[in-house]
């Protein structure tokens, strides 16, 4: 993953718990980075080691780190240093969720190396949608349950969000059914 990634779950734990707290996740994870440079590749090991450590030392299931990290990622990392992308996913939540399929080949224009996973949109209604997540990374649907969250709220829109398939229980993928108001 790309620098930007860790450096956002710095910047979430600082943020909210204080630097001395970074250092120690810092120093629990095994991680000896002194700082992340936003376009450069890291090997995921980091990214799964830093958020093992929060889990660890937060005492939080890592399950909600993830669920976190992914609506930080949208409200702060996504809104506040990428902007411009966001508002170009679409007007409201269903839009930009109908748009996500083609929303990391713009950001692949600024990261080159990424790997982004590939997300397909079916059974649409007025008020929901699945949503198939496909990706080499095994282990982060519940971040993409929060980037879904931060969505909702960064387009003020109340969300519910149902696993419906997944790799943990032999499919090929996840699929999420999102509904709306």
């Amino acid at each position: 993953m790309y620098g930007i990634v860790n450096k956002a779950i710095e910047e979430l734990v600082i943020e909210n718990f204080g630097q001395e707290k970074w250092e120690i996740i810092k120093l629990k994870s095994g991680v000896d980075v002194d700082f992340f440079i936003s376009t450069e590749p890291y090997d995921d090991d980091i990214t799964f080691k830093l958020a093992i450590a929060v889990s660890e030392e937060m005492s939080m299931p890592l399950s909600d780190v993830l669920i976190a990290f992914g609506e930080w990622w949208i409200l702060k990392t996504g809104k506040e240093k990428y902007g411009y992308l966001m508002e170009s996913g679409g007007k409201n939540f269903k839009e930009f969720i109908i748009n996500l399929p083609l929303f990391h080949n713009r950001v692949m224009m600024i990261y080159p190396k990424l790997t982004p996973p590939e997300f397909k949109v079916s059974d649409i209604t007025d008020s929901s949608l699945h949503l198939h997540y496909y990706s080499k990374r095994i282990g982060l649907q519940e971040f993409v349950r929060g980037l879904i969250q931060g969505l909702a709220k960064f387009y003020a829109c109340h969300v519910e969000i149902e696993l419906i398939l997944s790799r943990e229980k032999n499919a090929d993928h996840e699929e999420f059914m999102i509904t709306w108001n």
